[in-house]
């Protein structure tokens, strides 16, 4: 199998901890791309140019790290990603809202590498208000306590979320107002799967 990935994305490194903690690292190849190249190989996995993108033994593609986390545990895994029962929509409401605080965070830091005089002040700081209110939103709903042995993607997801914030921008207190995120983030961050894959 064949995994194109950046070493920054967020999105990308979902789908790179879930590789390692599922053992499948010697069977799944790490194509590193830079999205804004638009490689003729990557293109024709993804017409978007988007990381991360999978492509399986069998040719089959998928562009969606979610969807890719959910292919690999349903073909390699025994693990289960979510809970079940009621517990099941908390946990998708959940990475919600870390998606949300991704894509923003991404935004953010592609408006940063423009020319400082073609960058928005209001793109800035309305990317970075959502992201607060994302952290916000997160605390209230994130568990106090987290296993790090017995995780699901949606707590794998809040991590990934704010080491991303806090590496692109740490000049910003992301986490002041939320300790649950900080602590789950500290405890997750200290797995062999999430050190090896710190963003670069």
């Amino acid at each position: 199998m064949k995994l194109f990935i950046n070493s920054g994305s967020p999105f990308a490194r979902k789908c790179r901890i879930l590789v390692q903690e599922l053992a499948l690292t010697d069977q799944v190849q790490m194509v590193p791309v830079v999205t804004t190249d638009s490689a003729p190989d990557h293109v024709a996995v993804n017409p978007f140019a988007q990381i991360p993108a999978l492509v399986t033994d069998a040719g089959e593609t998928f562009i969606d790290s979610t969807l890719i986390c959910e292919w690999l545990v349903a073909h390699y895994g025994e693990v289960a990603l979510y809970p079940e029962g009621e517990a099941y929509w908390a946990a998708r409401q959940l990475m919600a809202l870390t998606q949300g605080v991704l894509e923003a965070s991404v935004k953010r830091v592609i408006e940063t590498r423009r020319p400082e005089s073609e960058r928005s002040a209001f793109w800035l700081k309305r990317w970075e208000e959502g992201i607060h209110r994302g952290f916000a939103a997160i605390e209230a709903v994130c568990p106090a306590v987290v296993d790090d042995a017995e995780y699901g993607l949606a707590e794998m997801s809040v991590a990934i979320a704010a080491t991303y914030a806090v590496f692109r921008f740490p000049d910003i207190d992301w986490l002041a107002n939320a300790p649950k995120v900080a602590a789950l983030t500290a405890t997750l961050e200290k797995r062999q799967s999430f050190i090896d894959t710190y963003p670069s």
